[in-house]
């Protein structure tokens, strides 16, 4: 791993005729909550200008690297806080894009929208700017519960920001909800549940509460005024989840992620996260954003203004680098094998096949991890699909201990 933006002699960097994925950082919040670890600062929208001129910067010199027949069909804007972005930088920052990137005709674009951020028309706008997919940080429907997570906004206004997404005309949108919250019973999670789905999200996404070192919660926890979840009762709340939304419609597609079907068919699964879980290439750009391309893992400063002062300064970066790159390194066939079946074992339906290991390595995962497959299948948290696949997945019982499924591949 390097500390400095160096060339790259990495030899993986044809990317011809793959899909790829975009994904850009937006780390300006009103306020940080309780929870976050993410890279995100309150306090600095003053910076907002100057940021976006950089990470346009990033953008034009990384495309200069893209190899023919490479389509994006995904962009996803997190944070932080985008719907802080104004509307003429959604405007000129995917005009950028779409001029420098070859983009699918059926791309999903994504933004992360914060009630209490939006003002009356950005919905409408969002869509005219050509986004088509919202994720809406609900978190709980119980307002001491939204409040003691560090949130700006009340359960009655998180409803009045859905109706104005469908009033606008948003059809494919998804909540984020969390349980395992400091003194959560099992009852406020059932409600955030029901109130969850009686607003009739196309999808979910649902997180266990996880306390992380320099967050205002980690604090709250070392001076003994909250305690850490309860590992029982966390799986507990994880199975109510589970069959609840199993009977209310929709359909478990990865170990935190539930859909209902679209009229077609398919469901209304996250395209851009499906390109992480099955270890595809991604783009990252803007401060902390990470990368994985061309067989290289790049991750950039951190700092706003680091990114900023750096923008300014002309230097010539091999291909998937930029001036914002902090660390990258190079990822060998063994570490990429092992990241797609961390992955993808996540997928609860998809998994890990077989054929398309074998396809995209050269060796089947029986041949390389045939030991630990085997050991989890015997245990329980695995179990092989007789289709055309030749699938590999994680089991009901497995989705509880997912991480030591998922470690078993590290290093093996």
């Amino acid at each position: 791993m390097s500390s400095n933006p160096e060339k790259t002699n990495n030899p993986m960097l044809n990317l011809y005729d793959q899909r790829i994925s975009i994904y850009i950082h937006f780390p300006f919040c009103q306020k940080r909550c309780a929870y976050c670890d993410f890279v995100t600062y309150a306090g600095k929208n003053h910076l907002i200008s100057r940021y976006i001129k950089a990470i346009m910067d990033e953008i034009t010199e990384v495309a200069k690297g893209i190899a023919p027949g490479t389509q994006v069909h995904t962009i996803y804007f997190g944070g932080g806080t985008p719907s802080l972005l104004p509307e003429d930088s959604i405007k000129k920052l995917l005009g950028l894009i779409f001029s420098k990137f070859p983009i699918t005709p059926d791309v999903e674009i994504t933004m992360e929208i914060n009630p209490g951020t939006v003002i009356p028309g950005y919905m409408e706008n969002l869509l005219k700017n050509r986004i088509n997919r919202l994720s809406i940080g609900m978190q709980s429907a119980n307002d001491s519960e939204i409040k003691e997570l560090g949130r700006i906004h009340n359960f009655a206004q998180f409803s009045e920001t859905i109706e104005d997404i469908k009033d606008a005309g948003f059809r494919n949108f998804s909540f984020d909800l969390i349980y395992g919250i400091p003194e959560q019973s099992m009852e406020n999670w059932r409600q955030s549940l029901e109130k969850a789905i009686a607003l009739n999200p196309p999808h979910l996404s649902i997180y266990s509460l996880t306390i992380e070192e320099n967050t205002p919660f980690w604090k709250l926890l070392e001076e003994g005024k909250i305690s850490s979840p309860d590992d029982d009762q966390m799986a507990d709340m994880y199975e109510l989840a589970s069959e609840f939304l199993l009977n209310h419609g929709y359909h478990q597609y990865e170990i935190s992620n539930w859909a209902r079907e679209k009229a077609d068919g398919n469901l209304y699964s996250s395209i851009h996260n499906l390109q992480y879980w099955r270890n595809l290439p991604y783009f990252g750009f803007g401060p902390g954003a990470h990368g994985n391309v061309a067989g290289v893992r790049l991750e950039n400063t951190s700092s706003i203004e680091d990114y900023i002062r750096r923008s300014k300064i002309y230097d010539d970066h091999n291909f998937p680098l930029s001036f914002a790159t902090e660390t990258w390194k190079s990822i060998s066939k063994k570490e990429q094998m092992e990241e797609t079946m961390m992955v993808g074992l996540r997928l609860t339906g998809e998994g890990v096949s077989e054929v398309e290991f074998q396809q995209r390595f050269g060796v089947t995962p029986t041949e390389v991890f045939g030991q630990q497959i085997e050991q989890l299948v015997s245990q329980g948290l695995l179990e092989r699909i007789s289709d055309d696949r030749k699938t590999i997945r994680i089991s009901s019982k497995g989705r509880l201990l997912g991480n030591l499924v998922f470690m078993e591949f590290v290093g093996g």
